[in-house]
């Protein structure tokens, strides 16, 4: 019995579980090729929150410059 039941697993595993499966990621990459319009708008969001940010930090470095001549950026 156990002789065809191992056959019989194998090939249904390589003819219908392996494409299967394939199939379904081929599918899922299709689906996530691009970003949603919210992805973008989030992108640009957080893309103008780390210009802010930067200048806030690059205001914060004048000041403590002046404030302190031995003071060096970290860049």
């Amino acid at each position: 019995m156990e002789d065809v039941f191992l056959p019989i697993v194998i090939v249904g595993m390589l003819f219908i579980g392996l494409p299967w499966v394939i199939l379904h990621y081929i599918t899922q990459w299709k689906k996530a090729g691009s970003i949603s319009v919210e992805d973008e708008n989030l992108l640009d969001e957080l893309y103008e929150t780390a210009r802010r940010l930067e200048a806030r930090l690059e205001t914060i470095e004048r000041i403590v410059a002046a404030d302190n001549p031995d003071f060096r950026p970290s860049r």
